[in-house]
């Protein structure tokens, strides 16, 4: 037990809470718990008890009586300043995601393939949500500035393995999405959605999506579907380097090639498709 769960009296969910942050009527403690999770972010690695109430909307003294319970499991951690910190046992258990490590122990071979005949980016992604998810990224040594990180997200819309996973989104799904405010990050344009349409449907015809960024440094993305064993794509595949260094047509069948040879071992039967 840690000193924190020592000095601390048993939380059952009905601690009295600080006026004016008393959470929804019956919010269970679990939902708290993950709340003080969602605090953390690439911006937000360490967060001091105050920083944690504060972005939870949890008073300190639950939120200390959780962070003590995270603690003990292992899903946060405490240095010697007193700053909580995401815990490696979430990286242990998030690592059995089959989305995620199980994929990407499938992928790895041929992600190496793409980044030694390339020397740039090479990346994994799959949808969550109304998001991409960086599943793995390989870099060279000398690669062109990117903007997401691994297990960071990307929007659909604007990156090049998004608009494959867009594409090859159920409708259902899609219609809605498109109904969205959208806008280009990082520039904060607005999204032509007649144009967002027509891309969309190249790519289901051709199984490619290529994609130009001009900030933060000029840049092509070529990305193509990974499907899997029920015949849907799921996740995309994607090469990113330098503009005008790169020809988009040389690169759409190397990343093509990768894409379904990924599908094959996954146990697709739609691997075998229409190249460029």
């Amino acid at each position: 037990m840690t000193q924190v769960e020592q000095d601390l009296p048993a939380d059952d969910g009905t601690a009295t809470r600080a006026r004016g942050k008393r959470p929804p009527q019956g919010e269970p403690v679990i939902d708290r718990a993950f709340a003080l999770l969602d605090c953390f972010d690439l911006d937000h690695r360490f967060l001091t008890l105050g920083e944690l109430s504060r972005r939870s909307g949890i008073p300190a003294s639950s939120a200390l009586r959780l962070a003590g319970r995270l603690m003990a499991w292992g899903a946060l951690e405490r240095d010697d300043a007193g700053r909580f910190s995401i815990g490696v046992r979430l990286w242990e258990v998030a690592s059995l995601a089959p989305r995620g490590h199980g994929l990407r122990d499938v992928a790895l071979p041929y992600l190496h393939d793409l980044a030694e005949a390339t020397r740039e980016h090479v990346l994994l992604a799959v949808r969550d949500e109304r998001q991409g998810l960086l599943v793995e990224r390989i870099s060279g040594h000398r690669a062109t500035e990117v903007l997401y990180r691994v297990g960071g997200r990307l929007p659909l819309h604007s990156t090049g393995v998004g608009l494959v996973l867009l594409a090859f989104a159920e409708p259902d799904f899609t219609e809605p999405y498109l109904d969205l405010p959208l806008r280009h990050d990082p520039e904060q344009t607005l999204v032509d959605k007649a144009r967002l349409r027509r891309t969309l449907a190249e790519v289901r015809r051709e199984r490619i999506a290529i994609f130009r960024r001009a900030v933060p440094s000029p840049v092509l993305s070529v990305a193509a579907p990974i499907w899997d064993a029920d015949d849907t794509v799921a996740a995309a595949l994607s090469v990113v380097v330098p503009d005008q260094t790169f020809d988009a047509r040389r690169l759409a069948p190397a990343v093509q090639t990768a894409a379904r040879a990924i599908s094959r071992a996954l146990g697709a039967q739609r691997a075998v498709g229409r190249t460029t």
